[in-house]
């Protein structure tokens, strides 16, 4: 990916830096395409599959890094405020095990914990 971007002699836009990053994606996603099913550990994978795996999920990280750079948005507060949300969204205890929209279970309720927790 870095070999790519340096042939640019202007810096690379939001666009570029976007359409790359779904190009990675779809990179990310021709791996598993035929693989069907993949349990944790990637079991029955060979060491050359894996690495590979590693390659297309850092390609991925990087552009999006690099993307959320270009516009100011601090991944890691990004993401804790968007767990925040989600546990907002798709309590446990009404949604464990379950892979209904969260729409399905209305708004809150009584019966959740009043831990304070979000």
């Amino acid at each position: 990916m870095t070999g790519r971007l340096q042939c640019y002699s202007a810096p690379p836009t939001r666009v570029f830096k976007t359409t790359a990053l779904v190009g990675e994606v779809g990179e990310l996603s021709e791996i598993f395409q035929w693989k069907g099913e993949v349990p944790k550990g990637l079991p029955g994978w060979d060491e050359g599959e894996k690495v590979h795996l590693g390659e297309e999920l850092a390609d991925v990280l990087l552009y999006l890094v690099r993307l959320s750079d270009m516009c100011g948005i601090d991944l890691g507060e990004a993401a804790l405020r968007k767990m925040g949300l989600n546990a907002i969204k798709y309590r446990v205890h009404q949604c464990k095990g379950s892979s209904n929209k969260h729409t399905h279970y209305g708004s809150t309720s009584a019966e959740e914990p009043s831990n304070g927790a979000l």
